[in-house]
């Protein structure tokens, strides 16, 4: 079952007493001073400021990494250079008495230029921005840590907490695997993470049970053949043809060689082949992607995609050479970390904070660490409320409401807090 919240309008948010667990009056730990938030906000203007691409994020692994010694506590950075994680909670180089809730947060940005005109804090890089939300991710998680580590110091924190500030989340397969080789997960018990939705209002978290993305992988396909006139195409191998039908009768014939349900789609990006409308060339290239909402339709995708291709292409007598690029599975939520997300930000801002949202068919790396520990992703919401203007991810002209950060560092301690309770 996927519906998680009321159907309580932002105006109809219940007060302190209606949060669930929390008592009328009661102040709830782990909230955010007005000094915190203001530096927090300038820290992400500041990553936004100077985005850089995956594996290529020292300045951002550097500012994370000064900023968190200054708490007292002991990042250590990853192993390929860029990237870290920090325990709050455990005595250096020891290990954890109890598994430890995970926070995740992505730092790399995307190869586009920043497009937003007036913005003070628009990239400083040409062609380089944090159009997805990474600086609103990497704000959040470091926002949680300082604020669990006070707690920690006022000995009110029951459990330690792994921060995981991982690079090159764009780059497929993902930072993941890499941070996963590193020991991430070591001692870990859940994960949690948090990714920017412009449909969503600051101040509001979407959640869905099961997956929440796609998997997402990378085909690209060459077909050759002897080539000729157009005047004798019985005695060529038709190769644009050939790259014609690969490129319609492929996706249709996947599809129906799975059950619908799994959303399974081939989709292209690019078709080439040939220089002279009279000669039959002997080279065609397409690329594109293969999406999928399964986990167990995404396993069976690269056979499937194979044998497909290597059909169509036979009828044509052309060679075909393929190369399947695994990218990420699809982010399936665990339902009972769900529920932990939910009751965190309930008990936040209450149960109207919380809405219903739809399988996405982006994918993100995040998917990997759900192969090894249980957990879940939220939806951030971004969205100034009641904004006219549509923005979307992956555009130059991307932002956020700052105050999403708030809403971020209040759920994860909220989880923080109750991970200790359930778990």
């Amino acid at each position: 079952m996927n519906q998680l919240t009321s159907s309580a309008s932002p105006a109809d948010l219940p007060g302190e007493a209606d949060r669930p667990g929390v008592p009328p009056g009661a102040a709830l730990p782990g909230t955010l001073s007005g000094e915190l938030r203001a530096e927090l906000v300038a820290f992400r203007r500041d990553l936004h400021m100077h985005p850089e691409l995956g594996n290529q994020e020292f300045r951002t692994t550097a500012a994370l990494k000064a900023r968190l010694e200054l708490a007292g506590l002991e990042p250590r950075v990853l192993a390929t250079g860029t990237g870290l994680i920090c325990d709050i909670g455990v005595a250096p180089g020891l290990s954890p008495a109890l598994p430890m809730l995970a926070l995740r947060a992505d730092i790399d940005a995307l190869p586009i230029p920043d497009t937003k005109i007036g913005c003070v804090y628009r990239s400083t890089v040409p062609d380089r921005a944090h159009a997805c939300g990474h600086d609103v991710h990497t704000t959040v998680v470091l926002g949680a840590g300082l604020v669990l580590a006070e707690l920690h110091r006022q000995g009110a924190l029951p459990r330690p907490v792994r921060l995981i500030f991982q690079p090159a989340e764009e780059v497929l397969p993902g930072g993941a695997p890499d941070a996963m080789d590193a020991g991430v997960l070591e001692g870990v018990g859940r994960i949690i993470a948090v990714h920017c939705d412009p449909k969503v209002d600051a101040g509001r978290i979407g959640l869905r049970h099961g997956p929440i993305t796609s998997a997402c992988d990378r085909l690209e396909i060459a077909l050759d053949g002897p080539g000729g006139h157009t005047a004798r195409p019985h005695l060529t191998t038709d190769l644009v043809t050939a790259a014609a039908r690969v490129a319609t009768d492929v996706p249709m014939l996947v599809a129906r060689r799975v059950d619908a349900r799994s959303g399974l789609a081939v989709t292209w990006g690019r078709i080439e082949s040939g220089h002279a409308c009279n000669v039959v060339p002997q080279h065609a290239e397409l690329s594109g992607t293969v999406r999928c909402l399964d986990l167990d339709a995404w396993r069976q995708a690269p056979d499937l995609v194979h044998a497909a291709i290597d059909e169509i292409a036979g009828l044509y007598r052309a060679k075909s050479e393929i190369n399947y690029i695994r990218g990420v599975p699809p982010v399936v939520n665990d339902p009972l970390v769900t529920e932990l997300l939910h009751d965190a930000m309930a008990a936040r801002r209450g149960t109207g904070s919380v809405e219903d949202t739809l399988q996405s068919l982006g994918g993100e790396d995040f998917s990997w660490y759900l192969e090894q520990v249980p957990g879940a992703m939220a939806r951030l919401g971004v969205r100034t409320p009641g904004e006219r203007v549509s923005r979307d991810l992956h555009q130059g002209d991307f932002d956020a409401d700052e105050s999403a950060i708030d809403a971020g560092v209040e759920l994860f301690t909220a989880a923080a807090l109750l991970d200790a309770e359930r778990f």
